[in-house]
C-alpha cells in the first residue's frame, strides 16, 4: 500500500520547481491547441469553430490534469484524506475542471460564461475575409485565457498538495 500510494504522489509535482516547469510545458500545450482552434475559427463554417474548440478544449484539460497527476482517476487513487484536499484545493481556486471527467456538457457550461466572445466570433464569420480574421483572433484569444486559466488552477492545487505530501 505504501508503494501505491508513493507512485501515485509521484505522478503531482512535488516542488516549486517541477510545478513551475510542468506550467510552462502546458502553456506551450494551451498555445499550440489555441493556435489550431484560430485556424479551425478562421474557416467560414458556422459552428465548425465550436465543434473543434469543444474537442480541442477536451483533449487539452485532459492532457494538462494529466500532466499535473490530476485526472480522475490519478487523484482517486490517493488515500481519501487526501483526495478530499485535492477536490477541496482545487474547488478553492475555482477550478472546475481539476480532477473531474470533462464531459460535453460541463465544457459547454465554461464556454457559456465567455458566451459572448463565441457569439462575435460567429457573428464575425459573415463578413468576408476579415470577419474570418477576426473570428480566429477571438477564438484564439478565448482559447488561449481558458487554457491557461485551467493551467494556473492545476498549478495552485499541485501547490497545495505538495504542502500536505507525505514524506
Amino acid at each position: 500500500m505504501a508503494d501505491a500510494l508513493a507512485t501515485d504522489w509521484g505522478l503531482i509535482p512535488g516542488n516549486n520547481k517541477e510545478i513551475a516547469l510542468v506550467r510552462e510545458r502546458c502553456r506551450r500545450l494551451v498555445r499550440k491547441r489555441a493556435t489550431m482552434a484560430a485556424g479551425f475559427s478562421a474557416i467560414p463554417v458556422p459552428g465548425l469553430d465550436v465543434v473543434s474548440d469543444l474537442s480541442l478544449f477536451t483533449r487539452l484539460v485532459d492532457e494538462v490534469n494529466e500532466q499535473f497527476g490530476l485526472t480522475q482517476e490519478q487523484v482517486d487513487r490517493l488515500q481519501p484524506k487526501f483526495r478530499l484536499m485535492a477536490y477541496e484545493a482545487a474547488v478553492s481556486v475555482g477550478g472546475m475542471l481539476v480532477g473531474r471527467l470533462v464531459t460535453r456538457q460541463l465544457l459547454l457550461k465554461v464556454f457559456r460564461m465567455v458566451g459572448v466572445r463565441i457569439a462575435s466570433k460567429t457573428a464575425a464569420k459573415l463578413v468576408p475575409i476579415a470577419g474570418s480574421l477576426v473570428s480566429a483572433a477571438i477564438g484564439f484569444a478565448m482559447f488561449k485565457k481558458l487554457g491557461y486559466q485551467h493551467v494556473e488552477a492545476c498549478a495552485r492545487v499541485a501547490d497545495q498538495l505538495q504542502v500536505a505530501r507525505p514524506a
